[in-house]
């Protein structure tokens, strides 16, 4: 027989750096959830992502037990990653902080396609380029047809 589902959690922690401090132990503590468990499993399972900030869905069930997803990093950190900058635009409609190429979004796209709902590269492409926008990078060159 299948447990009963309580409810979910979503987190965003570093990679291979989970520790009962806040924001994970008060979000887990509150549902009497172990702790040291969690952390214990998501640093084993993420130590190849060391660093990288990582979405999290925790499911946890009526029994205090737990299962969990590890997600890809967000887009807008993987844009910062691939623009080498500390943070995006406060005015991104006025100032422009930097420049991506198409190359750059495409890979993007194709690690975050897991996560993302669309079923095409091209429409990821869109999508992650949307993001660099709301940021203030520009994407340059134009839309690859001939995906």
């Amino acid at each position: 027989m299948a447990k009963e589902i309580a409810g979910q959690i979503k987190l965003q922690i570093k990679g291979g750096a989970a520790n009962p401090s806040p924001p994970v132990g008060p979000a887990l503590g509150s549902k009497g959830i172990n702790i040291m468990e969690f952390c214990k499993q998501f640093n084993a399972r993420t130590q190849d992502k060391a660093g990288k900030v990582l979405p999290v869905v925790i499911t946890y069930y009526s029994d205090k037990s737990f299962d969990f997803v590890v997600k890809t990093p967000p887009v807008a950190i993987q844009l910062l990653e691939a623009t080498k900058l500390k943070s995006g635009s406060a005015q991104p409609n006025r100032k422009k902080v930097a420049e991506i190429t198409w190359e750059q979004v495409k890979a993007i796209a194709e690690d975050k396609m897991p996560d993302l709902n669309c079923f095409n590269v091209a429409s990821a492409m869109r999508m992650v380029a949307g993001t660099a926008r709301s940021m203030g990078i520009t994407v340059k060159g134009t839309f690859p047809e001939n995906l």
